[in-house]
């Protein structure tokens, strides 16, 4: 059986995925603004947390204190609204395309002439229509939108943390080749192993429907033994995948974590430094 290939990234598959998109522009609309709307709004609280110390707590400013809880509240109440209906919408985008994708993969596989039928497994059938359509649904659930979010919302605090001070900023920033470097690594990496768990599940997908189909004439012949040590190994394999699959998540998250733990010590150190030398002109905000 092949084992599945391709590229990590098809721009020309994606293409032809996102045309599954055209009839639900509005819902793909909304969920983009929300989205765009959660990334503006996210550098806001760490503003006014900085003008909440500054302004207040160093100040003993209790009714400002309190003024500005509730305007934090506030707002905290707004993104939890903005996230709930921006999630909710890219979740009912995504399953709105792979029901119609779906509905076309199956109304393909009633054209196919019988002889495709002849020497492709109905596992791998399966599991083109079944795990690999959830993943596609995923980059729409999980992936695409989050993805420009994430990234609006990155360069929105990065451009506050430069108009604030742009030094400890950079400063900050100097672990950060370090976490592409890691980044890249992952999804080398993550990109084989994915393959090999797709393979693996489609094998056994396979396995099962041919076996389960034949169960008759496995009794008729008695190799319920035989059969079965079959199965243990096919099952193995997809065991070990997916938790090879896994062992590279466990090793980038940690090195994520350091990474980070880098970038807060770097920040710590600097500012601590800047402050101690000039208390005047750096605020404990900042």
């Amino acid at each position: 059986m092949a084992a599945v290939t391709g590229k990590a990234f098809d721009t020309k598959l994606l293409g032809r995925v996102l045309q599954y998109v055209r009839p639900y522009r509005k819902k793909f609309l909304w969920a983009a603004f929300l989205t765009v709307l959660m990334a503006a709004l996210s550098p806001i609280r760490p503003y006014l947390i900085q003008i909440t110390v500054d302004k207040y707590i160093l100040t003993s400013n209790f009714n400002g204190l309190l003024y500005m809880s509730l305007l934090m509240f506030g707002l905290l109440v707004l993104q939890s609204g903005v996230q709930y209906f921006q999630t909710y919408l890219t979740n009912a985008l995504g399953q709105s395309v792979i029901l119609q994708l779906r509905t076309d993969v199956f109304n393909h596989i009633t054209q196919l002439r019988l002889k495709y039928f002849d020497h492709t497994p109905i596992g791998v059938l399966i599991t083109r229509s079944v795990s690999d359509l959830e993943t596609i649904a995923d980059i729409f659930s999980e992936g695409l939108i989050s993805i420009i979010g994430d990234m609006l919302q990155l360069i929105a605090l990065i451009g506050i943390m430069l108009y604030t001070d742009w030094r400890l900023t950079l400063i900050t920033l100097i672990p950060m080749p370090l976490l592409m470097l890691a980044t890249y690594w992952f999804k080398e990496a993550i990109k084989s192993s994915f393959q090999e768990v797709r393979t693996q599940v489609s094998h056994l997908n396979t396995f099962l429907q041919e076996h389960i189909s034949g169960m008759s004439v496995i009794h008729y012949f008695a190799r319920e033994d035989q059969e079965m040590r079959k199965f243990v190994a096919v099952n193995q394999k997809y065991r070990d995948a997916n938790i090879q699959s896994n062992w590279y998540y466990s090793i980038f998250y940690p090195v994520v974590e350091i990474i980070s733990a880098m970038s807060l010590g770097l920040l710590v150190w600097y500012g601590s430094k800047r402050i101690l030398a000039d208390p005047l002109h750096v605020s404990p905000g900042t």
